[in-house]
């Protein structure tokens, strides 16, 4: 195996003066959480891996398929095939173009009670996540904490990020008090442009890397947004936390507290998660169970059960992905039925 040295490898980057070769070894030393892999959340993770951040914890509740491949760039076909988690297939493919890297991969789904967890010690947190209940958990961990971290987000053609630093900027519940009701464009009604993807995931990890080299002076205060296909854009300055902001001003967690959080949820692509409980589930035991009643396949990560028109995916911890239907109480039958209630 040929070492690559830190010099060899990153050398253009330390070229640059906003890095340098001080910059280089803060960010080898650096500690970020990625939460979400899917697209905005892969591409952060393959251009932070490729700058030499030093440790990367990547969180993600689903698995890989044929229709991420358009715009997830971790990904290959045989990660699809394999229904391999995202943060597992993640790690996999980071460690094959930089080994120096560690990457801490947890197949999960990113709630209250595993919040503190999952990010403790992580410097900063950057957002690949799909939906406003999980930002708005990342939020009041954030400022309770007094973590920074990146929002970003991309649908159809159209992309938007801000930076929050808790005590410094807004906060996300200052610029959304609320979470956008009714109906609202996502990747499943509006489809998604691998431009747009990989446009703010690239001005995400740049913030990401000023913040970690030291340079906050350099970090933007405003909320970004911009169309690749019509070429419109905006800013919203976000210099100040808001003065009645629930989270900044009032302290008030709601989200982390878990205050009204379902514990079975709609999660696109007409499919029902459920994670009730954590059970340990033994793959090999619960495959001969269900092989009488339809197809099973399973790895070490995911088991896979097709039952027409229902495909069940099973994760260790118990949490399970019913494709197939948006009815969460056909989920939870379904759920009892083959798994146990």
């Amino acid at each position: 195996m040929i070492s690559l040295g830190l010099d060899d490898r990153y050398s253009r980057q330390v070229l640059f003066p906003g890095i340098g070769e001080e910059g280089q070894k803060r960010l080898a030393a650096a500690h970020v959480g990625i939460v979400g892999c899917g697209a905005t959340g892969s591409a952060l993770a393959s251009l932070l891996a490729r700058s030499g951040v030093g440790t990367l914890r990547i969180i993600d509740r689903d698995y890989v398929e044929p229709s991420n491949l358009q715009r997830q760039s971790l990904f290959d076909e045989a990660d699809a095939a394999e229904s391999l988690p995202k943060a597992i297939a993640a790690a996999r493919r980071i460690a094959a173009f930089n080994s120096q890297i560690v990457v801490e991969p947890h197949a999960a789904d990113l709630v209250p009670g595993n919040v503190g967890t999952l990010l403790d010690g992580v410097q900063l947190i950057l957002d690949g996540t799909d939906n406003f209940e999980t930002r708005y958990l990342l939020n009041d961990y954030a400022v309770k904490n007094s973590v920074p971290w990146v929002y970003a987000a991309a649908v159809a053609s159209y992309g938007v990020t801000l930076n929050i630093l808790p005590g410094e900027t807004a906060c996300l519940a200052c610029i959304f008090p609320d979470s956008p009701s009714g109906t609202f464009e996502t990747c499943e009604t509006a489809g998604i442009l691998n431009s747009a993807v990989n446009l703010v995931a690239s001005i995400a990890a740049s913030e990401a890397l000023k913040f970690l080299v030291g340079a906050r002076d350099r970090m933007r205060r405003t909320l970004f947004s911009f169309d690749v296909w019509t070429n419109e854009h905006a800013e919203i300055n976000a210099g100040q936390p808001r003065r009645n902001c629930r989270a900044c001003a009032a302290q008030d967690f709601i989200h982390l507290a878990g205050e009204g959080r379902p514990h079975i949820t709609l999660c696109g692509r007409n499919s029902v998660q459920i994670h009730e409980r954590q059970r340990p589930i033994n793959f090999g035991e619960i495959a001969a169970r269900l092989l009488p009643h339809g197809t099973v396949r399973h790895n070490d990560f995911v088991l896979k059960f097709w039952h027409e028109p229902y495909e069940m995916t099973l994760f260790p911890d118990g949490r399970a992905i019913i494709k197939g239907t948006t009815d969460t109480a056909v989920a939870r039958s379904l759920y009892a039925r083959y798994v146990g209630s």
